[in-house]
C-alpha cells in the first residue's frame, strides 16, 4: 500500500507559477513510476505528466509541454510538478498517482494508488 499526499495548490494569476508536491509513504518510493493528472469542473480527468521510477525520463501532455516540469527526489519520497506560465485553462484539481512499475503510463488504469488531489485555480 502507498499513501500519497499532494500539496502546493492555490490561487494564482495567469502567467504565475506554482509548485505542487506529492509525498509518498508506505512502500519503497523508488520502485514506482509517478504520474500527475488533473480534473477540471465538468470534465474528465486527464493526463498531465509522468516520470519513471528512477526519474530519468518524463513525458508531458501537449497542453503543458514547455510550461510544466515533473521531477522527483527519491531520497525524500516526493515528486514535484513545477507549473509556470499558468493559464486559466489549467484550473483543475491536480492528482498524483503511483504505478507499480518503472515505465511511464498515461492512462488512469496504469496507476495503482492515488492522492486526494489539490486545487489549482488560475485567474485571468
Amino acid at each position: 500500500q502507498v499513501q500519497l499526499l499532494e500539496s502546493g495548490g492555490g490561487l494564482v494569476q495567469a502567467g504565475g507559477s506554482l509548485r505542487l508536491s506529492c509525498a509518498a509513504s508506505g512502500r519503497p518510493f523508488s520502485n514506482y513510476a509517478m504520474g500527475w493528472f488533473r480534473q477540471a469542473p465538468g470534465k474528465e480527468r486527464e493526463f498531465v505528466s509522468a516520470i519513471t521510477a528512477g526519474g530519468g525520463s518524463t513525458v508531458y501532455a501537449d497542453s503543458v509541454k514547455g510550461r510544466f516540469t515533473n521531477s522527483r527526489e527519491n531520497s525524500k519520497n516526493t515528486v514535484y510538478l513545477q507549473m509556470n506560465s499558468l493559464k486559466p485553462e489549467d484550473t483543475a484539481v491536480y492528482y498524483c498517482a503511483a504505478r507499480r512499475a518503472n515505465g511511464i503510463g498515461k492512462g488512469q488504469t496504469d496507476y495503482n494508488y492515488w492522492g486526494q488531489g489539490t486545487q489549482v485555480t488560475v485567474s485571468s
